[in-house]
């Protein structure tokens, strides 16, 4: 028999795990560790999810390459491995992705490449620029292993992706994935279920609106309360205003949230053991139903979209025990999705307030974060007393504020810009 300069591998991997198969980050890892299981020197590695189902990649390796695209809703995964000379055997890889991908059962064609009696072998040195180099292979130095892999938060209709190079925390917990990712373009960023919660880079957007306007319209809030926000960017916020507050209670439902924050994201969690801080793991939702009425000053709802654990934050129900928990001059923070996006559930949300607060006491305003669907992100301010976000706001003295403080995004004219809603908002919004 004769010799072959390759060994090719046509691989199907059938009754696989969908939800494997759906995971870029568990695909690529398994990948790499195949292609490292059959001693392959791994260079790097190129994979993209798509939207909605689907992973494709390929590792390079010393040797050749690994290549895979995934069928999820069929639970089908095809693989072609590629391994030149006798060093690396494939059939290790094989056996690897097959338990990997919790596969039912697989087939492959094992494919001789350049059989070397059909070939003749010409001189090249030509081509190589220092010879002396490569003529001493003590002079040839290492590759270097090389990550491209994307990370997508998507829907059936539209999806945003983000080239990251490490999963530096990955914990599946009793209601959700929690993630960590190292980006290339977003620093360090936090991930649910597979949806985008806050990137280091533009964080202080999101967590800027959410407390600081409500915090500059009334001087006298002394005891909050922020449901969710297991990042710790709303309470590092709230924290600014420690001369002023007596007590912050954060009830989080998901301690791993708070572990990933405190883990990888420092600038973010660095509040989260301030001694006025009151750090709570249980349901945020049965925390309302049984919380004592008229205590809150203010009430700041830090959720994730509406899924999962999440849901029940945006329901009327969970908004009355809101405004029946606050004092007199009590007033309500959350955010509401995005008008482009998500226009009902705005729009709803914003009915629903002034239902419970009054027409005139539930004030929109938007912000505009670049890792958010659509880039605008819909808040709301819901007030018992007679705040107006522009026209009651001491403009100097939320200036000085933020300045003293290095504030980002805030400022007095951001706020009443954030309140000036353009015309396409404001006409979602007439009932």
């Amino acid at each position: 028999m004769s010799s072959s300069l390759g060994r090719h591998i046509l691989v199907e991997f059938f009754e696989c795990s969908p939800e494997i198969l759906n995971d870029v980050i568990v695909i690529e890892e398994s990948m790499v560790a195949a292609a490292k299981e059959a001693q392959a020197t791994v260079i790097n590695s190129t994979f993209h999810h798509f939207s909605p189902y689907g992973v494709s990649g390929v590792v390079v390796i010393q040797e050749s390459h690994l290549a895979i695209h995934t069928w999820p809703e069929f639970r089908y995964a095809a693989v072609d491995i590629f391994t030149c000379g006798t060093s690396v055997n494939p059939w290790i890889s094989y056996d690897f992705l097959k338990k990997a991908f919790q596969a039912g059962h697989g087939s492959a064609l094992e494919i001789n490449r350049g059989q070397t009696d059909l070939l003749e072998r010409v001189s090249i040195d030509s081509l190589i620029k220092d010879r002396a180099q490569h003529e001493n292979e003590e002079n040839i130095p290492t590759p270097t292993f090389k990550r491209d892999i994307w990370f997508t938060d998507k829907d059936a209709n539209r999806a945003l992706s983000v080239r990251y190079s490490d999963v530096l925390y990955r914990q599946k917990s009793d209601y959700q994935l929690v993630q960590v990712l190292d980006t290339a373009a977003y620093g360090k960023m936090l991930t649910i279920d597979g949806i985008i919660m806050c990137t280091e880079r533009d964080e202080f957007v999101y967590h800027e609106l959410m407390t600081h306007p409500a915090m500059q319209l009334n001087p006298e809030i002394k005891n909050v309360l922020v449901i969710g926000g297991g990042d710790g960017g709303t309470v590092r916020e709230l924290m600014r205003y420690e001369d002023q507050l007596t007590k912050v209670t954060m009830v989080e439902i998901d301690e791993k949230v708070v572990e990933a924050s405190r883990l990888h994201l420092p600038t973010l969690s660095n509040q989260l053991s301030h001694p006025k801080l009151d750090l709570r793991f249980e349901d945020g939702i049965a925390f309302l139903e049984n919380a004592e009425a008229n205590q809150f000053d203010l009430i700041i709802i830090d959720g994730s979209d509406p899924e999962g654990p999440a849901t029940g934050l945006f329901t009327e129900s969970f908004y009355k025990n809101a405004h029946r928990c606050l004092t007199e001059k009590g007033s309500l923070v959350l955010q509401s999705e995005s008008p482009y996006f998500n226009e009902n559930t705005f729009t709803e949300i914003h009915h629903c307030l002034q239902g419970l607060f009054g027409d005139n006491n539930v004030h929109a305003f938007v912000g505009f974060i670049p890792t958010y669907p659509t880039g605008m992100w819909g808040f709301n301010y819901a007030t018992k007393g007679n705040f107006n976000p522009k026209t009651s706001l001491d403009t100097a003295k939320a200036d000085a504020f933020a300045e003293k403080h290095g504030l980002k995004y805030y400022s007095a004219e951001m706020q009443i810009s954030a309140f000036t809603l353009p015309p396409f908002v404001k006409n979602m919004l007439k009932k």
